[in-house]
């Protein structure tokens, strides 16, 4: 009997360590489609060649530099290094810094980490793309700390735990949580002179990125003449994977190496969700 029960119990051990390792699994792989798609965290943190093409050999290294007035930024080493990179910080500590902008020795991340849009991540896809970042070849690249000219805030709001997102059958809802997760509006919306987005112009685009590619502007997202509204679905899904509607490639910043990689139906909740927006003229501005 003794014999038997322990036989039993080591059955069932094997199970569950099944079962965890099939979690497991799962986790990664949806944090490899997070992260090679609309979330595209490697559009800052892939390291890239002085003429700004990624090179994904030296994968999510870091270096690429944000010059703009008010700061210079440089995109963090995000692999598991642990002399250069996270590999020393707990999963708490890598989501505290993704979805509350606080580095494990307490200090704020400033931009461009749109922490504000990522405050809103679930906590399911957060560990998702914790699980996916800890299975990445680690990559020695040491990375200059970012310099800012303006104060950081002191946090970014009160912890974040807790979030769920909505269910895919819930077409727009989920579209703008993609979105969210993905920042789209981050770029695509107005700024005022602080710096700061103007919301009530939500998706107005107008922004300008200068970097090695020259010069490019953010379109208007919304469904205005000025932006979205001639424009057919299957168009505005092409545009978002890099092409424009007269078979113009778009520039960077636009992520449209990582875009190509969103599935059918998130795309379709996408755009279902930029077409619910309340019509803006370019920049926010008749």
């Amino acid at each position: 009997m003794a014999i038997f029960l322990r036989i039993a119990a080591g059955l069932f051990l094997l199970s569950q360590i099944g079962v965890s390792s099939g979690q497991e699994q799962a986790r990664i792989a949806r944090g490899k489609y997070l992260m090679e798609g609309v979330v595209a965290c490697g559009n800052c943190h892939i390291a890239r060649a002085e003429n700004g093409v990624p090179v994904f050999s030296k994968g999510l290294s870091g270096g690429m530099v944000f010059d703009e007035p008010p700061f210079k930024a440089y995109a963090a080493n995000i692999t598991p290094d642990p002399e250069t990179g996270i590999g020393k910080w707990t999963d708490a500590q890598l989501g505290k810094a993704i979805r509350e902008g606080v580095r494990p020795d307490g200090s704020i991340i400033g931009p461009p980490m749109p922490i504000e849009f990522y405050r809103r991540m679930s906590d399911a896809d957060l560990a998702a793309i914790i699980a996916y970042l800890r299975v990445q070849p680690p990559v020695k690249n040491v990375v200059r700390r970012s310099e800012y000219n303006i104060p950081l805030p002191p946090s970014y709001g009160p912890a974040v735990k807790g979030v769920s997102a909505p269910s895919p059958r819930e077409t727009i809802k989920y579209g703008r949580y993609l979105a969210d997760i993905g920042h789209c509006m981050e770029c695509h919306t107005p700024r005022d002179e602080r710096g700061g987005l103007v919301l009530t112009s939500l998706g107005a685009g107008g922004q300008v990125f200068k970097g090695p590619w020259g010069e490019s502007v953010a379109r208007n997202l919304t469904p205005h003449e000025s932006g979205l509204k001639s424009w057919s679905k299957e168009e505005i899904a092409q545009a978002i994977r890099g092409t424009g509607k007269n078979g113009m490639h778009y520039k960077p910043p636009m992520a449209f190496d990582w875009y190509k990689n969103i599935s059918g139906a998130d795309m379709n909740a996408l755009v279902a969700y930029l077409g619910s927006l309340r019509p803006q003229p370019f920049g926010g501005k008749e």
